[in-house]
């Protein structure tokens, strides 16, 4: 009878880095290793090498079910993700989205916040810039109506001590000799520029005319009269003159009060303003990153989640290829043994083979050794300073391989442990460089808006220096004037 043809799977996981490269070493030495106790029962046993081979097969099939088996949990548990994993990736697309429409609605709004703050900072500046205008303009004409008022008030002055002396020198009939005075000179031009009735005027340049010619002498009593009124005139007039300029100072402190007021109230909003602006600003860019990389991440999942319908859809293919592949397997060693275990193929076998041994191997554990050498010495990991133990172990003179063996073992989980460990403080590493950078991102920019800041607050505070120093030189010469005008 002919044989079945058994056909291995392919494994299906492929190693990937240079842990998996060296359990591939490690093994090949486990392989060379086994056939030393099978080479040693072989040796000595004189079983039916017909039941030897069936049970081989067994031990091969019960192997293939269990790899079956634990290759159909892997595969449900991807097409329980193929299943779920969709509807999440869909749910995080959706958040995904409206998260981006609603941070692109902050973000017009932001801007349009701005350019609000933009528009009321520079309508601010340019009221504090008019309000210091008119202050100016107000100090020029102040100084120019103090000064009117001090000409006219030492005019007046002049004009009333005058004509207190000419009355005085009347009253006591020395008005002969005050005609001869400065004060009589001074009477003269008063004749002309006071505000006279013609008759009086006529009198009193008659007075002053005939006293010069030194013959004629009016009454005195007449004469002082009208003096008289010319002072209580005069008077009067500086009174008024006096009042006017104490109004208009009152009025021009009032005002300038009130321009202080509104310039410092224009700073602090300008100030305030400033610092706002800044935070926009800062929002602004926030926003822009996070919509940003709100976007990417996106793509990513929509790319991914196009990705997924094909990756499962090769996947469950392959699946099904595999499966019928191993029912094949299986089939075929089911029907190797049932040939095997047959009582006609058993009598065959009897009739046919003189020696009772259908397979003899004689391998010693010298040519296993060297082989498992051989092996190690070609490997590429016969470098890593463990696999130099392993050779040292294999290199000498004491027989067996269990010490090999447990080594190799613990090799095997270190590699793994470490493997998992350097996974893990990757992970983190990227994970903390990511966060590094958004941090450095986001302190750059406030440490821009806040320079900015203070940049703005310097030239504020030169500003409002020269001005409180120009305000409080005006002040000064104001208060000077006023005090010369009042002597």
């Amino acid at each position: 009878a002919k044989l079945p043809q058994i056909r291995r799977l392919p494994s299906p996981n492929v190693a990937r880095d240079s842990c998996a490269i060296m359990a591939r070493t490690l093994r090949v030495l486990v392989a060379l290793a086994a056939p030393v106790g099978a080479a040693a029962a072989q040796t000595t046993s004189r079983a039916n090498p017909i039941r030897r081979v069936v049970s081989m097969l067994q031990m091969m099939q019960s192997k293939v079910a269990a790899e079956g088996k634990a290759e159909e949990e892997l595969f449900d548990r991807f097409m329980c993700y193929c299943k779920t994993g969709k509807g999440d990736l869909e749910a995080s697309i959706s958040a995904a989205e409206d998260k981006i429409v609603a941070d692109k609605s902050s973000l017009e709004a932001a801007v349009a916040t701005k350019a609000q703050l933009e528009k009321d900072l520079m309508d601010a500046k340019a009221s504090r810039e008019e309000a210091g205008g008119a202050v100016e303009e107000a100090k020029a004409l102040r100084e120019k109506e103090a000064k009117v008022f001090a000409e006219a008030s030492a005019e007046h002055k002049t004009n009333i001590a005058a004509l207190g002396k000419a009355i005085a020198a009347l009253e006591r009939g020395a008005g002969a000799g005050f005609l001869q005075t400065a004060g009589a000179a001074k009477l003269r031009q008063l004749s002309v520029d006071a505000d006279l009735s013609a008759p009086d005027r006529e009198i009193l340049t008659s007075f002053l005319a005939q006293g010069e010619a030194g013959g004629y002498a009016p009454q005195s009593g007449q004469i002082t009269g009208i003096l008289k009124q010319m002072l209580e005139t005069m008077e009067k007039d500086l009174t008024e003159m006096v009042a006017t300029e104490e109004a208009a100072v009152k009025d021009f402190e009032a005002m300038l009060g009130a321009k202080n007021k509104e310039t410092d109230s224009l700073g602090a909003e300008i100030e305030a303003k400033t610092a706002r602006l800044g935070k926009v600003g800062l929002e602004i860019t926030e926003l822009k990153e996070e919509v940003d990389d709100t976007t990417k991440a996106l793509e990513d999942d929509k790319k991914f989640l196009a990705d997924l319908d094909k990756n499962c859809a090769t996947k469950k293919k392959e699946w099904e290829i595999r499966s019928a592949t191993r029912a094949e397997e299986l089939m075929a060693l089911a029907e190797t043994i049932k040939l095997l275990n047959d009582d006609d193929a058993l009598s065959l076998f009897k009739k046919t083979l003189p020696s009772p041994s259908l397979l003899q191997v004689k391998v010693s554990a010298k040519a296993v050794k060297q082989r498992a050498l051989r092996a190690l010495r070609a490997s590429a990991g016969a470098h890593d300073p463990r696999m130099g133990a392993l050779l040292l172990a294999l290199s000498g003179k004491a027989g067996g391989f269990e010490k090999v063996l447990s080594q190799i073992d613990d090799m095997v989980s270190l590699l793994g442990k470490e493997q998992k460990d350097d996974d893990d403080k990757k992970a983190f590493c990227e994970a903390s460089i990511d966060k590094a950078e958004d941090e450095h991102k986001v302190l750059e920019q406030s440490l821009a808006d806040t320079e900015k800041s203070i940049a703005d607050a310097k030239e504020t505070i030169a500003k409002l220096t020269e001005e409180i120093a120009a305000l409080i030189s005006g002040i000064k010469a104001l208060d000077k004037s006023v005090a010369e005008a009042t002597e």
